[in-house]
């Protein structure tokens, strides 16, 4: 960097510089480029074409400590905090990103799961290729860097070949609240072989309300013909600041299928990449944010057929109340070659205060010829004739707009096939949305 380094960066670089060699010398390579790439770029600025909508100024003077793996190993957890319903199966719990085998449950039929430092102690060559990955240099891929960079821990999971997992599996990451101005690196490594099928529930949570950063990258591969359900909810708290990239890959007669609902954090960003490289592979995202006080969540998603006859379906709502900003950023990408590509992408949001902002971008780039593709983005505020009507009813005004609210919210809920989970997700909403109208 030509100029002196923030203060965010320079607690980065202090990081890095006490953390071991890891021994294995792809990795310990790959970790000083990404690092280097860091120093070297920084935090992306207002400038930063992808960072448009998301100023890191704040952020950029905070110092974060590398969060202590002895104490997050050793603070007491309330697994009432992240227990869902119709979601039994196996657990992995990671708080202020070290993982807990006390607090996790590794046994399930036709899944093989393992923290990713037992899986690189054992043996680390089979993860040579997603780890040393490499990103693109500059300051748009600013977070990646840093968590290839400082991660040390995470899951490898690996669903073997025409196994069909009857019961969810759920990842908990956890900001314990005990270790302030600390941050924690998670990194995700997910198969689903071919002809296999499994649901994953990817769940957030805070137990404490300090001030910490998270970053998780996930890969993501999806074999021939395999199926993967994978559901996403975040509900940190609003002293939390998280960041995630995830990856997905689809072969051929695969497909992918992702819930999310962001709820809680003061800063959140989430990207989310899929690339359709197989004929006849399948993506298909639902996604709520609803956002009250400061809170500022920007989601970025991009899909690219890659493939022939392949097909997308994207169905995201935002809600803003008070004074806080929503991003979107839909891109669909139909690459040459790419023919009989289905795709649709629909990002409608709702303003509910004076103050809220909501920022959508849709975007469409099709390269290939006998393609179906549609796009379009709506903001708008609550229909003052569906409040009158309901009004007229004898339903008082709170209850209206919390109705109208949560049935624009769940469209992109419904589709989620475990009753359970989708019902409490639905009440998870209802209890975040605002009962009042902003002044």
């Amino acid at each position: 960097m030509s100029q002196v380094p923030s203060p965010f960066v320079r607690a980065a670089l202090d990081a890095a510089d006490a953390l071991p060699a890891t021994g294995i010398a792809w990795l310990d390579a790959a970790r000083r480029e990404n690092l280097d790439a860091f120093a070297d770029a920084g935090l992306p600025e207002g400038r930063n074409e992808a960072w448009k909508y998301t100023p890191l100024r704040a952020l950029s003077q905070r110092a974060f400590a590398l969060a202590d793996r002895t104490v997050a190993a050793a603070i007491a957890i309330d697994p009432a905090r992240y227990a869902l319903p119709g979601v039994d199966g196996a657990r992995l719990v990671f708080v202020d990103g070290t993982f807990r085998a006390d607090l996790s449950v590794l046994d399930l039929e036709g899944v093989e799961l393992t923290p990713l430092s037992a899986a690189l102690a054992a043996n680390p060559e089979p993860l040579r290729f997603a780890m040393a990955n490499r990103y693109r240099r500059g300051a748009a891929d600013a977070f990646a860097h840093l968590n290839a960079a400082l991660s040390t821990e995470g899951l490898v999971l690996r669903v073997v070949e025409d196994a069909v997992v009857d019961r969810p599996v759920h990842v908990v990451h956890v900001s314990s609240g005990a270790q302030a101005e600390t941050a924690w690196h998670v990194r995700l490594l997910l198969e689903v072989g071919k002809d296999a099928a499994v649901d994953v529930v990817e769940h957030f949570v805070s137990a404490g309300d300090a001030v910490q950063l998270g970053t998780v990258v996930s890969d993501i591969a999806l074999r021939e013909g395999a199926r993967l359900g994978l559901v996403m909810l975040q509900d940190a708290s609003a002293a939390t600041t998280l960041v995630r990239r995830g990856h997905v890959r689809v072969d051929a007669g695969a497909v992918a299928t992702v819930h999310a609902l962001e709820l809680g954090g003061a800063l959140v960003r989430h990207e989310l990449h899929a690339d359709l490289d197989g004929d006849g592979a399948r993506f298909d995202s639902r996604g709520v944010f609803a956002l009250a006080g400061r809170q500022h969540v920007d989601t970025q998603l991009e899909v690219r057929h890659k493939a022939r006859d392949t097909a997308s379906d994207a169905l995201w709502r935002g809600v803003a109340d008070g004074r806080s900003r929503g991003v979107f950023r839909g891109a669909i990408v139909v690459a040459e070659g790419a023919d009989g590509a289905d795709a649709a992408l629909s990002n409608k949001n709702l303003l509910l205060s004076g103050m809220a902002e909501i920022d959508t971008k849709p975007e469409l780039e099709i390269y290939a010829d006998e393609v179906k593709a549609a796009h379009g983005a709506t903001i708008g505020q609550l229909d003052e004739r569906s409040l009158f009507y309901l009004r007229s009813r004898g339903i008082p005004l709170a209850s209206a707009r919390s109705l109208l609210t949560v049935a624009f919210c769940r469209a992109a809920m419904d589709s989620l096939p475990n009753d359970a989970l989708r019902e409490h997700l639905g009440a998870l909403l209802v209890a975040h949305l605002p009962t009042e109208p902003a002044a």
